[in-house]
């Protein structure tokens, strides 16, 4: 890649190196300065500019990242699209985390221009949340370099995560004269909390003497049921082998395969089988509903994922809990999660230039237009989908029977675009971040532009609102930051939500396609001729 000074007459073609923000212009680094660009820098008074141009030998940062992801993906693991050289990595559902440390540090030592950061292994990870992030450091990788941390990646699947199965567990707990059946309740309660967060459910919860016999007794009870794993809280602490709670299982025909763990809290853990059940002695700190050695037992549990005595053993590097603050590095609550983004596709308008046809039901392809509109919604990584129904609203809701999406009615349609634009965002759910706006009439917006979108969305980095492009001209479908809404809320007329842009320039990022369907809207008769000639000289 070559990178430093460029005169501005030979830039076209360059990726700018750093922002440049004068009046009445702005483009962010990474842009591919088009001829336009180039006119409109020149115009200003810019005469050279710092720019890298890649090379044979270069791979495309966003490329490079892309195809490092999906090469360390494994099962459970969904992979974003990428932006600016970084493509995350997240969870499908909530589960485990998987990482192979030795394969992502080989990558890591491979070349300091490709960078894979990831969470602990074991980490706790809900639904949508980030498991790794692959950044390109510079503007394009080396080739070379790349194919090396692809050879690397295609001996195991580096990054995996392990989905919790509804688990049905059972708790028995022992007796003692002056313990307090208050403190047996709250130990039901809280591990009654544990299995909901993990998705299972407590089917039993006896309680027995604290003598081996009765407790062996409970034992073999349980395990004629469907419970697994079989949860043990003693009246008083396990401190060997030969206490009553090991005693009891051995007496009820199970064995011990490990007791005592290098956590803290949560030294005193067994862990046994009976039946073929698993069998778990618990801490005494497990009465409390703070993280212990246990819930990492109980999360691997629930993910279906072996635990044994070699696996406990390896606990203890990262096992000193008990001054840690809370949220924990494992603690899932503490992980980034991808953003929940709407999607809103408008499709109200009177359709008036297309007039006596309705555009939206106009087809391509044997596919009318509001149905391509809904595609590219639902098959991006929006969260949820509101359409915006007006004019021939019936017709409307007909041709889309069955889609996954919610259909909200603008009876004001005829005020203009704004109107429906008002009624989609009420529509957005409370916990969405960010919507992204879809016109109805636009056929070539697919899944994998919404997808870019979302991915470009930080707006911590100032990239609170995403316009679609093509060479530098701005299109549709544009993401917004849910900070926007009340603005957007408050619009009127049939100019749609560009004067916010303008008023918010600083917090736009321009994010280029590949293609110019974000380019192209077909309000009339001539427009549509015009796509289907260009469709058909393209077949």
């Amino acid at each position: 890649m070559r990178f430093g000074p460029t005169r501005i007459d030979e830039a076209e073609g360059a990726i700018l190196a750093h922002s440049l923000k004068l009046p009445g212009l702005a483009f962010r680094k990474g842009r591919v300065l088009s001829a336009a660009d180039v006119a409109s820098l020149r115009n200003a008074g810019i005469g050279e500019v710092v720019a890298a141009r890649l090379e044979a030998t270069d791979v495309p940062e966003d490329e490079a990242a892309l195809a490092l992801a999906r090469a360390i993906a494994g099962d459970g693991v969904e992979v974003a699209a990428p932006f600016t050289g970084r493509c995350n990595l997240f969870a499908r559902a909530s589960g485990l985390a998987g990482i192979d440390a030795d394969i992502i540090s080989a990558i890591n030592r491979v070349d300091e221009a490709i960078t894979v950061a990831t969470v602990e292994d074991m980490a706790l990870a809900p639904a949508r949340a980030m498991l790794a992030t692959v950044k390109i450091i510079p503007f394009a990788a080396p080739r070379a370099s790349l194919q090396r941390c692809l050879d690397i990646a295609r001996k195991a699947k580096a990054i995996a995560h392990a989905p919790f199965v509804p688990l049905t567990a059972a708790l028995v707990q022992t007796t003692l004269p002056g313990l307090k059946a208050s403190i047996l309740d709250k130990t039901e309660e809280a591990t009654r909390a544990r299995l909901t967060a993990l998705g299972g459910t407590l089917s039993a919860s006896p309680r027995c003497d604290h003598a081996v016999g009765a407790l062996a007794q409970r034992l073999r009870d349980l395990a004629a049921t469907d419970a697994d794993p079989i949860l043990v809280l003693g009246a008083s602490a396990v401190v060997d082998r030969r206490d009553v709670i090991p005693a009891a299982i051995e007496i009820a025909g199970g064995r011990i395969e490990r007791f005592g763990m290098p956590v803290d809290p949560g030294n005193l853990l067994l862990l046994g089988s009976l039946a073929g059940k698993r069998v778990v002695g618990l801490p005494g700190c497990a009465r409390s509903p703070k993280l212990n050695g246990f819930d990492w037992v109980l999360q691997r549990l629930a993910a279906d994922l072996p635990v044994d005595g070699p696996d406990i053993a390896a606990m203890g590097v990262g096992g000193l809990l008990a001054e840690i603050p809370r949220p924990t590095p494992r603690d899932g609550s503490a992980l980034p999660t991808a953003p929940r983004v709407c999607a809103v596709v408008l499709a109200a308008g009177r359709s008036s230039r297309m007039a006596p046809a309705n555009k939206l039901f106009v087809e391509i392809d044997g596919i009318p237009l509001i149905d391509r509109a809904v595609e590219a919604a639902t098959g991006s990584g929006c969260v949820d989908t509101v359409v915006v129904v007006g004019n021939e609203a019936q017709r409307a809701r007909q041709a889309l029977a069955g889609r996954k999406v919610r259909i909200v009615e603008n009876r004001n349609f005829a005020e203009g675009l704004a109107s429906s634009l008002r009624a989609g965002i009420a529509a957005v759910p409370a916990d969405c971040d960010a919507a992204v706006v879809l016109l109805g009439d636009m056929p070539g917006v697919k899944a994998a532009h919404v997808d870019r979108l979302i991915a470009a969305f930080a707006p911590h980095e100032d990239r609170a609102i995403c316009v679609a492009t093509r060479q530098g001209k701005r299109g549709n479908p544009v993401l917004w930051s849910n900070a926007y809404f009340e603005d957007m809320r408050a619009l009127e007329g049939d100019q749609g939500a560009r004067a916010l842009i303008r008023r918010h320039e600083a917090k736009v990022c321009d994010v280029e396609m590949e293609d110019d369907g974000v380019l192209v809207d077909l309000d009339t008769p001539e427009a549509l001729a015009a796509y289907r000639s260009a469709q058909e000289t393209k077949a």
